[in-house]
């Protein structure tokens, strides 16, 4: 009993969650800081084993495949530090840094004190947000850390990856953890701003200005006064466009067109790229001054393919989003993670999407809303024989995170690195012999498309990843123009 009573008097000297594991994996001792962040009691947890109160296991995390600190603590008496999800108990993921120490009792016992730090912790609002980045993968949380420690400070961020991996969602993210949280977060898209209209989008109009102008408009930098301002594919941008991004970059003012009055606006940056931006500052496309002025943080929003493990829980979080819309909730067969899986997801996200938009136009009459494998092979077939993106091009790559401090990133932190896929995971079949040809599957998509958007072809041609032109060609084809 004095033991007990000396133990819980040392593990509440810690500010932070703190508990205390025996070698057999059993919790000893908690503090009031853990029962606080987790929303627990320290009685419903000492006596447990640490793998099923923290990560729902019913087994060692060593045992599960997964990094387990507690056993390399144990076997080097070393201090060491690891990424990990917790889950609280509601059963919530918490995203958390967990630091672990040897400990040694006056009769030589060891064990090991856990110390957690929780990565972006989040009240109850937010955690039942649709706005919020779904992942458990290590290179998901490392991600997530990086985030948040971009989001303590007010230096620039470049986020670079390729397309449809959450770039904006992953700025958002910085805002919201900001201390600017309270104020705008406004998005400005390089990619669909021409440059005679940049100018007046970005540092707004006066009555007048030019043609048309019959009032005063604001520019996106005063809406993003005090806020954050998203500059999205500034890879994209022409030069001149970069010049004038400069100048308010590095002064805070601007003009607006066809004023004379100086204006001030604090927004905090934060920009986005699919490009190699130091190769394009060596060709001369990219300004180097500008670079520097945007690579305070440099963080790499990683792609699909490198976080495949993470597929179940994000195919989970778009379904729940579907079921909202749509008023019926859809769940995977075990057979459709295993396809899923073995993806390699050249769209990333915004493909995996896509994909379980189709499956679910082709399973609203499956009992109870069950996705199987069929469907999500009938899509990949039809993707690798028509509608394949091409993975060649100017698009980062590399394995490793940039510097993350003050300073900018070294140039050859860019350096294209080659990304071999892992071909221990279960492939996709190519397209081949069967009883139902390729077109056939793809007019029977469309139709159900058609039929679950009751005819609305923007919709269908957004699901499908393809203009509304293509669509359009292929209705006529398949003699699909009368569905509604």
């Amino acid at each position: 009993m004095k033991k007990h009573i000396e133990l819980d008097h040392f593990v509440n000297t810690h500010d932070r969650p703190f508990l205390v594991i025996g070698r057999d994996f059993t919790v000893v001792s908690v503090n009031k800081a853990y029962e606080k962040a987790f929303h627990v009691k320290r009685e419903d947890l000492e006596g447990k084993k640490c793998h099923e109160i923290l990560h729902r296991l019913d087994r060692p995390c060593f045992e599960a495949g997964e990094e387990c600190p507690y056993a390399q603590c144990y076997m080097t008496e070393q201090p060491c530090s690891c990424l990990h999800t917790h889950y609280d108990q509601e059963g919530r993921p918490r995203w958390v840094r967990i630091n672990l120490y040897p400990l040694r009792g006056d009769d030589g016992s060891l064990y090991v004190g856990e110390m957690m730090e929780e990565i972006a912790a989040r009240d109850d609002a937010d955690l039942e947000s649709d706005e919020r980045p779904v992942g458990n993968s290590k290179v998901f949380l490392r991600t997530i850390e990086q985030l948040e420690q971009a989001a303590h400070s007010d230096a620039p961020v470049l986020l670079i990856g390729e397309t449809g991996t959450g770039k904006e969602l992953a700025a958002n993210f910085i805002h919201r953890f900001s201390e600017r949280s309270q104020h705008p977060f406004i998005a400005l898209d390089c990619t669909v701003v021409t440059e005679s209209l940049f100018e007046s989008e970005v540092f707004g109009h006066e009555r007048g200005a030019f043609t048309g102008s019959a009032g005063t408009k604001e520019g996106l930098f005063e809406v993003a006064d005090r806020g954050t301002l998203f500059i999205d594919e500034i890879g994209e941008a022409t030069l001149n466009m970069q010049a004038k991004l400069l100048r308010v970059l590095e002064l805070g003012e601007f003009r607006r067109v066809g004023g004379n009055k100086t204006l001030a606006a604090n927004a905090r940056i934060v920009c986005a790229t699919n490009r190699l931006l130091w190769e394009q500052v060596k060709s001369g496309h990219f300004r180097e001054d500008l670079y520097y002025r945007i690579a305070c943080f440099c963080i790499r929003i990683p792609s699909l393919r490198e976080r495949l493990e993470d597929i179940p829980i994000l195919a989970e979080e778009i379904l729940k989003r579907i079921a909202y819309k749509t008023g019926r909730a859809y769940r995977l067969a075990e057979d459709a993670i295993h396809y899923l899986s073995g993806y390699n997801y050249p769209g990333n996200i915004r493909e995996l999407r896509n994909i379980l938009q189709v499956a679910v136009a082709h399973s609203v009459n499956s009992p109870g809303g069950l996705i199987t494998g069929d469907k999500i092979r009938q899509y990949l077939r039809m993707r690798n024989e028509f509608e394949t993106p091409s993975m060649e091009g100017e698009v980062y790559q590399g394995t490793e995170e940039c510097g993350m401090g003050s300073g900018s990133c070294p140039p050859d932190a860019f350096e294209q690195t080659s990304q071999p896929l892992d071909t221990t995971k279960p492939r996709i079949e190519q397209p081949g012999d069967d009883s139902i040809s390729l077109k056939g599957v793809e007019a029977k998509h469309i139709a159900d498309l058609l039929r679950l958007y009751k005819g609305n072809r923007r919709q269908v041609a957004e699901v499908m990843g393809v203009s509304e032109r293509t669509l359009y060609r292929k209705l006529k084809r398949y003699n699909l123009s009368d569905i509604r």
